[in-house]
């Protein structure tokens, strides 16, 4: 295997534990700072905004410099922020140094990516993104459990510590791994930001923020899912979030192999099917107590193949521009997320129980394949 694309996946493991982390442990770090949930639950918003702003804006301003030195920068930014989130004595500088930590993820990502494609052997494109995005799957694996013991456990400081070390680590691969691709010297900022010109830019931003947010409708509220409906202790989530995990490892290698095979546009639309058919399976099972593992699996599997085709969709489309329209597409991923989060929280808010918001990721994950579906008749298809 590629070392470039091992160094890359060290960044999606530690990119993975630092957001998702957060949900865990953030009972632990609001009372250590005495503050309430609410407030604390900006962490996870600022976040997710740092992310939206930071995808496109690292990439276009650093966009005449080789491949290398720009992840080399963002895991230094990564690194540093994520120290000054372990040290910081109150709530504004936990806020601003959460918010810049975000920065880094959707350019790291997106130029991982096109890095990732482009070791790749010719058509296993998909394959290779999907190795860089197995860092994320493990983070969920083994991570993020791991990280959560140790913030429940010890301090949610040394769970942060950890993370921002694990972003060093990642430096110190790239340093060593990652071989020097030259910067296209074409490769101007308004060139980049021209990709958003084109009506079928805005349709894959659709594609992803929709589809995607299938997933985070359920996963959002798996905690409540499993105890509330499906009858299990409170003990047991640690071990649905560790089925999860696993099943988005080998979900991850699916969608790779698949995008392929038959093309990431194809690729795409089976997935999100696949995952409104998981998720609505999940509806009406949810209450039996028995299937609460099984499906815990399958689920993160099922809803986890969506990744790499999304990702080959959004380069194969973006010719010239393609760093720039994979940062885009994390940061549509973080739209999705909060998407899927608020409109599966409507439900709960009418009294529903907590299976409904599942019902809400299956009309999430139908609108995302027939968004899909209409990109490829209509933009493919002409080319």
């Amino acid at each position: 295997m590629n070392k470039g694309l091992i160094a890359l996946a060290f960044g999606g493991l530690a990119i993975g534990m630092t957001e998702f982390t957060m949900m865990g442990i953030l009972p632990d770090i609001a009372n250590n700072i005495h503050i309430d949930i609410p407030t604390a639950s900006n962490l996870i918003g600022l976040y997710a905004l740092g992310v939206v702003v930071g995808a496109p804006t690292l990439v276009v301003f650093t966009s005449k410099y080789p491949a290398k030195q720009v992840l080399l920068f963002l895991m230094l930014l990564f690194f540093i922020f994520n120290a000054l989130f372990t040290i910081a004595p109150n709530i504004w500088s936990l806020f601003l140094a959460r918010f810049i930590s975000g920065l880094p993820h959707g350019a790291f990502f997106g130029i991982g990516s096109v890095v990732a494609a482009k070791l790749a052997k010719p058509g296993k494109e998909a394959q290779a993104i999907s190795i860089m995005f197995t860092g994320m799957t493990i983070a969920n694996l083994i991570g993020v459990p791991l990280g959560t013991y140790i913030g429940h456990e010890f301090n949610w400081r040394i769970t942060y510590a950890f993370i921002s070390c694990l972003g060093l680590v990642t430096f110190i691969a790239l340093y060593f791994w990652m071989p020097i691709i030259p910067a296209d010297k074409d490769n101007h900022i308004r060139k980049q930001i021209s990709y958003f010109k084109r009506w079928d830019a805005w349709l894959m931003v659709a594609v992803i923020a929709i589809g995607t947010g299938g997933l985070f409708a359920w996963i959002s509220y798996i905690s409540k899912l499993v105890t509330n409906v499906s009858g299990l202790a409170e003990g047991s989530v640690s071990t649905v979030m560790v089925l999860i995990g696993a099943g988005m490892v080998i979900g991850n290698f699916i969608g790779g192999k698949l995008a392929d095979t038959i093309s990431p546009s194809k690729a795409t639309i089976i997935c999100f099917l696949s995952m409104a058919v998981c998720l609505l399976t999940l509806f009406f099972t949810a209450h039996i107590t028995a299937l609460a593992y099984p499906m815990a699996f399958i689920t993160g599997m099922i809803a986890f193949t969506i990744g790499s085709p999304l990702q080959m969709m959004l380069i194969n489309n973006a010719k010239g521009a393609e760093t720039f329209a994979a940062a885009a597409g994390q940061a549509s991923f973080n739209i999705g997320n909060s998407l899927g989060a608020y409109f599966g929280a409507i439900p709960i808010a009418m009294g529903l129980t907590y299976n409904y918001p599942s019902l809400v990721g299956v009309t999430m994950a139908t609108v995302g394949a027939i968004l899909a579906f209409v990109f490829l008749v209509k933009v493919e298809k002409l080319k």
